[in-house]
C-alpha cells in the first residue's frame, strides 16, 4: 500500500490509497465519521481500470485532517485486532 497526498490544507486533505480497494476505504470512511471534528469523509475511484481510490477528508478546523486520518486508522487497527482475536478463539 502507498499513500500519496494530492492536496492538503488546514481543513482538507485529499490522498490516493494505491494498492487498496473499496474494503479498506469504506472502513476508513465509516471510522472517520466517528470523529466529531470530521465534516466530510468520502472516497472515489475515478476510473475502474486504474482502481486507485482517492480519499477526501474535511474537518471543522479544530483538528487537522491529517490527524483525523491517523486517529481513525489507529482506531480501525484496534477493531481489526479485536476481530482477529475473536475469530482465532472461536474458529479452530
Amino acid at each position: 500500500m502507498e499513500i500519496k497526498v494530492i492536496e492538503e490544507s488546514k481543513k482538507k486533505i485529499i490522498f490516493e490509497v494505491i494498492g487498496e480497494t473499496h474494503t479498506l476505504c469504506n472502513a476508513m470512511k465509516d471510522e472517520l465519521y466517528n470523529d466529531k471534528h470530521v465534516s466530510i469523509a468520502s472516497y472515489m475511484v475515478e476510473h475502474p481500470l486504474k482502481n486507485i481510490p482517492k480519499m477526501i477528508v474535511e474537518t471543522d478546523g479544530d483538528e487537522s485532517p491529517r490527524n483525523a486520518v491517523i486517529a481513525a486508522a489507529q482506531r480501525l487497527q484496534k477493531v481489526v485486532e479485536k476481530f482477529s482475536k475473536a475469530v482465532s478463539s472461536e474458529i479452530k
